[in-house]
């Protein structure tokens, strides 16, 4: 399958070109527009239980959508919901990716989704929460972020402090731990961090330049004064 990512980094797609016989799985809704020679089918890819723990566990849709060229060649763009990025990562099979919520948009056959669980530190205190997406196999998995996606890739032995809202990817042989952003208690919660995420190479860890609490926070400061407005 040729693919392409589109449009830069705050609203892109995916166009895809399928030869017939090929198809793409991608999160529920994540069709944009598509060829009349391609079909698109709703399935859960997996048992009842996989898609319970996806959805309420992980926080992901309970349903996937495949989109296929068995009738003869097509063209597919996908989009997520997001004002974010969306890149593609190549996995070989020999390591599993964790992703956080809302961070898968579609992948080619031979990727599985599923859900891991973390300890209950991470859990608790990573945003990330207790579940997070569980993506192994051999293809091409497309991920969507809000914000840009932005990798850092670390040397052995070399480590980098990641706010933990920003998180998007990393693999799954990477360990992090939890840690305050300063000395004291305090001084990381004054300095707007709080907690925050130590990784250590090797490895990549993906990450999204905005995070959708900010941009919840900053709506909230918005909204009093648009209000006020529209009664004055």
């Amino acid at each position: 399958m040729k693919y392409e990512i589109l449009h830069g980094e705050s609203f892109p797609v995916v166009r895809c070109e399928l030869e017939r016989g090929e198809s793409v799985k991608a999160e529920s809704d994540a069709m944009i527009a598509m060829s009349g020679t391609l079909d698109i089918e709703g399935s859960m890819d997996g048992n009842i239980l996989g898609g319970l723990a996806r959805k309420f566990l992980a926080g992901e849709k309970f349903f996937f959508q495949t989109i296929s060229a068995k009738r003869g060649a097509g063209k597919l763009l996908l989009g997520h919901s997001s004002l974010g990025g969306i890149m593609d990562v190549e996995l070989d099979g020999s390591y599993h990716l964790r992703v956080q919520k809302d961070g898968f948009l579609a992948a080619t056959p031979g990727i599985n989704v599923d859900t891991a669980m973390q300890n209950l530190l991470k859990g608790f205190f990573s945003r990330e929460g207790l579940f997070v997406l569980d993506v192994s196999g051999r293809g091409t998995v497309f991920l969507s972020s809000f914000g840009a996606i932005h990798a850092i890739n670390l040397e052995p032995g070399e480590e980098v402090v990641i706010d933990n809202g920003h998180l998007v990817a990393w693999p799954d042989y990477m360990d992090y731990r939890i840690e305050k952003a300063s000395g004291g208690w305090i001084s990381s919660i004054v300095s707007g961090e709080a907690l925050v995420c130590r990784f250590t190479g090797p490895g990549v860890v993906l990450i999204q330049t905005r995070k959708p609490e900010g941009f919840r926070q900053w709506l909230q400061g918005m909204l009093p004064m648009q209000n006020a407005q529209s009664r004055g």
